[in-house]
């Protein structure tokens, strides 16, 4: 069994990441600064789920600030922690839109936060290293479904350039270190205790809770939506050796907002109250991911469709509703 160093273990899809492989055995150092970008009881949620695993540890910790990972270096060279098999940078500032109005902490975390942990792979001697960056890389006007080797040059907020800012670190340290990295361009990822800021949460809970639903833009704007599992299961397979790879996971099962919503009413059982509000104009027009390198390298393929998948996240909501239809939806 291995041991893996987690960020942002707190966050949607590094707990999923982070259960399943406490599930096959292996041993989770998580660490994340449990910060407010969103209501932090969604945190405390799934961080209360993964300390119920023997195999996990947790650290509070913010990977941007170089101190506080030097320290955690010093630490486990004092510690009986076994070395690290891999380190899995999940953790992120992320959301289009607020990267708008507070770039400087997108790049904190997600720029210096990833130099920091490259630094602890080359000082350590840990030889994989795997990235969470987005589709948001790809601009305005990427081809559907996008490719890879798309343009990525033009970011249209913070988010996106400091995304593409830490996968030029990542290639800078595999040429100068030999550390293997995997990044994955991840798409719209929904499920279970998914991020309260994202469409889908807000959706069903606006149409359960009988509130406006608030709509921006005209509703036919697209995206590709992954269920968590299909994600998390993706991740952990990118920890293979593969030399240094960027791979778009998720966004296979394409749906534009309308359609969306309309799914959402007849699984609820209950019609949509919809505000329209002015298009925002950091957000994309459309993602589609085109999937097929993580087959070709990876043997991935998603397996929970859409309707399934809305179905289950329905049903945690439902189940948590005395409290989830309380979070902070900002």
């Amino acid at each position: 069994m291995a041991n893996y160093l987690v960020t942002g273990a707190a966050g949607f899809i590094a707990a999923r990441v982070c259960e399943m492989l406490l599930e096959t055995g292996h041993t989770v150092l998580g660490v994340d600064n449990l910060n407010a970008a969103y209501d932090v009881r969604m945190k405390d949620f799934r961080l209360t789920l993964l300390q119920s695993y023997p195999g996990f540890t947790f650290r509070k910790l913010d990977i941007g600030d170089r101190v506080q990972v030097d320290t955690l270096i010093s630490a486990l060279a004092s510690s009986d922690i076994p070395p690290f098999d891999a380190v899995i940078n999940l953790a992120a500032r992320a959301g289009v839109r607020k990267s708008v109005t507070d770039p400087w902490v997108y790049i904190d975390t997600n720029v210096t936060g990833t130099l920091n942990l490259l630094e602890l792979c080359q000082k350590q001697g840990i030889k994989k290293f795997i990235l969470a960056s987005t589709s948001s890389v790809y601009g305005a006007d990427a081809p559907l479904p996008t490719p890879e080797n798309a343009d990525s040059d033009f970011p249209l907020q913070a988010y996106a350039a400091s995304k593409k800012g830490a996968e030029a670190l990542c290639h800078a340290y595999h040429f100068l270190h030999s550390i293997d990295v995997t990044i994955f361009r991840y798409f719209t990822v929904y499920g279970p205790a998914g991020r309260p800021d994202m469409s889908m949460f807000r959706f069903i809970r606006w149409i359960t809770e009988g509130v406006p639903l608030l709509l921006y833009g005209d509703g036919d704007q697209s995206r590709g939506f992954t269920y968590i599992d299909d994600i998390a299961r993706g991740t952990i397979m990118g920890l293979k050796p593969l030399g240094f790879e960027i791979i778009n996971l998720g966004g296979h099962e394409t749906i534009s907002i309308n359609n969306l919503i309309n799914l959402l009413e007849e699984i609820i059982g209950r019609q949509a109250r919809i505000k329209q509000l002015p298009a925002n104009l950091a957000d994309m027009r459309a993602n589609c991911a085109n999937t097929e390198k993580a087959g070709s390298l990876l043997g991935w393929e998603p397996q929970i469709s859409l309707n399934e998948g809305i179905k289950n996240t329905v049903e945690w909501y439902l189940s948590q509703r005395a409290w989830a239809n309380q979070i902070n939806l900002e």
